[in-house]
């Protein structure tokens, strides 16, 4: 039998995680440090932007003021996605 013609490539799997599996890692820690990174934008901006005095429940007004907030910080958050995604796809 021919050693270069194995019909499965040696992978290492006994000498650690798969790249696919290190990738998935990867994807899983940026996914949740994204997260966090607009979780505490929108408390900072939002929050100090709209709530004037901290209490046990928001107004109602404090409420709209918020979530118009966030629905902003996220269409602006797209917006810049999507600009530097046709940007990286200009030659």
């Amino acid at each position: 039998m021919d050693p270069f013609s194995s019909s499965s490539p040696s992978t290492g799997s006994g000498s650690g995680p798969s790249s696919e599996a290190l990738m998935g890692q990867l994807k899983a820690q940026l996914a949740q440090a994204y997260a966090e990174e607009f979780l505490e934008t929108v408390r900072s901006k939002c929050f100090g932007k709209c709530v004037s005095k901290p209490g046990t429940s928001l107004s109602s007004s404090e409420s709209s003021c918020v979530s118009r907030c966030v629905e902003r910080y996220i269409e602006a958050t797209e917006t810049s996605k999507f600009h530097k995604k046709c940007a990286y796809l200009q030659p």
